[in-house]
């Protein structure tokens, strides 16, 4: 059932509401100063104690709901303090979480008024086929630098299919969420050199990354102009 104009004005207005108090009093607290730092992040949810994984899910979490975050040190601490496996998994949860997180609160705010929008717009329909989007966000997901909070607010207000969106994010997130983890635990081990091989690693996987989705840009182009 759609949800109502009004219903919708008071989610957006409860989310920002929340966001904007929790953004505040990170602030605030000099949470946020530390959330910038692997050092002092790994310092605080090791001082947690059992419930510091939960601490990195739920970090990562407001991460990617809220863009000024960081998630790239939650991720280093968690490999620094759980290991290569756990850390790893920690962070997929977080980031997994935050995403469908973001994309239901686009989804239910303006998936509605794009849709209609691209209706019209036969030279948007790649923006509809359900195939291209679960490629691009999955190519997306695969280059570091790209905006990960941004992407899944994108996708929420496109017409992509929720359990698409969620295996495209969680396929897509897998690499870097194991290389950061990895750094992580390499940089906690005080072993430079393996340290600087997850660098460069993490630079291969960026390349790879770039160049797959500029070679399925092309592809798809050449499709189109057949």
């Amino acid at each position: 059932m759609a949800i109502r104009t009004r219903t919708r004005i008071l989610i957006g207005v409860g989310c920002l509401v929340v966001i904007t108090g929790v953004y505040g009093t990170l602030r605030e607290t000099g949470a946020l100063a530390v959330l910038q730092h692997p050092d002092q992040v790994r310092d605080w949810i090791e001082g947690l104690g059992t419930i510091g994984p939960l601490a990195v899910i739920a970090a990562m979490m407001l991460a990617i709901v809220i863009s000024p975050l960081p998630s790239a040190p939650i991720a280093l601490a968690a490999g620094a303090l759980y290991g290569h496996a756990w850390g790893t998994l920690y962070v997929i949860v977080g980031a997994e979480s935050g995403a469908l997180l973001a994309f239901a609160i686009a989804r239910i705010l303006g998936q509605g008024v794009v849709g209609r929008w691209l209706v019209g717009s036969p030279a948007l329909s790649t923006f509809r086929s359900q195939n291209a989007l679960t490629v691009a966000v999955f190519t997306a997901r695969l280059i570091p630098f790209l905006s990960f909070d941004i992407i899944s607010y994108a996708a929420g207000l496109s017409p992509l299919h929720t359990w698409r969106f969620a295996m495209a994010t969680l396929i897509g997130i897998a690499p870097t969420s194991f290389a950061l983890a990895h750094f992580g635990g390499e940089l906690g081990s005080g072993d430079m050199s393996r340290a600087a091989t997850t660098v460069l690693a993490l630079g291969g996987l960026t390349v790879a990354s770039v160049a797959a989705g500029w070679w399925w840009r092309r592809r798809t182009s050449a499709r189109s102009e057949t």
